[in-house]
């Protein structure tokens, strides 16, 4: 059921789950589709029924962008899933996109295990993903969160899954999807709420019950997860190809890596580009973004370009930070050239520190080791262990 979008939408409405305005119902017609497309409003988003990871997926923003954009959106459905079959709906401006992990037994328990927060994408695929959302009040957190069980009821659903929500501006939110795998993102959650997903699954197949139930779940800290992929992002997040001439990965308490890498290891074409995943958690989001930006800077990779500076700037941009951004984040805030100008200028900075501080080296053998209790406090709360 919830391996297509259309049949998905029909069975979740008869649930009271929210839906985007749109038509519940594939159309292969160019003129039949601008009638609807017309009817609902532009923009209008064409997505692909049988799609996912924001493939057979176009944004028409008018009537004279409209025929060409649904020729180019059932093609890339056909080619990607054998499937050309798309269907109209509103497209929600400033969306933030939400997702809500559920976890299913075969004994009738079904549990949410709270959100995640994926808005920072780039072709409407997942860049950053943090656990739990900066905007959900508590209220809302349990409105989605029961409206996505009532979606795997729909299915007659057992396993881990996912139900997406895309959230507006006023905090209304509508029903995507439901993936029912689980998900690349998946660690944020375990980590904020003390559960291993893979052995919850396991026990499932073999016919055994949740081992908690809602009432025992609660959030513990924030998490953040950094797909580490192959592609420039200064290059429209082109996909880059090459040899790991250096492949050295960060640890610390907090901080975990997902990967099957090794130095030596060819990044071919021919699978997706996503190389590791970098998670980190905190006790509050604001340690752990700083965690993140520190577990980046440990992360040395050489040979290929990676998303790992893109990162950067996300996790020090005063917007992410202030979490007021939309999945609109890159093609708002994220300028390549000026962050290679930006790059550049460190370098120099970096070289002028470097020049000084050799210089003055001699000086600084000689200073004492008579440090203030305030600079031994600075010491203790910028140790590696905390961040």
């Amino acid at each position: 059921i919830m391996g297509d979008k259309i049949t998905s939408k029909q069975a979740v409405a008869k649930f009271g789950v929210p839906l985007v305005p749109g038509i519940n119902e594939a159309v292969a017609d160019v003129k039949a589709a601008m009638k609807v497309a017309v009817e609902i409003g532009f923009p209008v988003l064409i997505k692909a029924s049988a799609g996912g990871g924001g493939k057979g997926m176009r944004i028409v923003e008018n009537t004279e962008e409209f025929e060409s954009q649904m020729q180019m959106a059932q093609s890339e459905a056909l080619s990607s899933f054998g499937d050309s079959s798309v269907f109209i709906e509103k497209y929600v401006t400033k969306p933030r996109h939400i997702e809500i992990q559920l976890m299913a037994d075969n004994h009738g328990n079904v549990c949410y295990l709270f959100e995640r927060e994926c808005s920072i994408q780039r072709r409407h695929q997942k860049l950053v993903e943090e656990a739990p959302s900066a905007v959900l009040t508590p209220e809302l957190r349990k409105l989605m969160g029961e409206s996505a069980v009532n979606v795997a009821k729909a299915a007659n659903y057992s396993g881990a899954g996912t139900v997406e929500f895309l959230l507006d501006e006023k905090l209304n939110f509508y029903f995507l999807e439901m993936n029912t795998r689980l998900q690349v993102e998946h660690p944020v959650t375990e980590l904020i709420t003390g559960l291993d997903l893979v052995r919850e699954q396991i026990n499932v197949a073999n016919d055994l019950p949740l081992s908690f139930t809602q009432e025992s779940l609660e959030i513990y800290g924030h998490a953040i997860e950094l797909r580490i992929c192959a592609e420039d992002p200064a290059n429209n997040f082109l996909p880059d190809i090459g040899t790991l001439e250096t492949y050295r990965t960060p640890s610390g308490p907090g901080v975990r890596v997902d990967d099957c890498m090794e130095e030596g290891m060819t990044i071919p074409i021919y699978y997706d580009n996503m190389i590791a995943k970098l998670i980190v958690w905190a006790e509050d989001r604001t340690t752990a973004i700083e965690r993140m930006k520190r577990a980046i800077s440990e992360f040395h990779i050489s040979g290929i370009i990676t998303t790992l500076e893109f990162g950067d700037f996300v996790m020090n941009h005063p917007k992410f930070i202030d979490g007021d951004f939309d999945t609109a984040f890159i093609s708002k805030y994220f300028n390549p050239e000026q962050e290679i100008i930006f790059d550049a200028n460190e370098e120099k900075a970096a070289m002028s520190v470097a020049t000084w501080l050799s210089s003055n080296s001699n000086n600084n053998n000689q200073v004492k080791n008579s440090e203030s209790k305030e600079e031994s406090s600075r010491w203790y709360s910028e140790r590696r262990s905390l961040r």
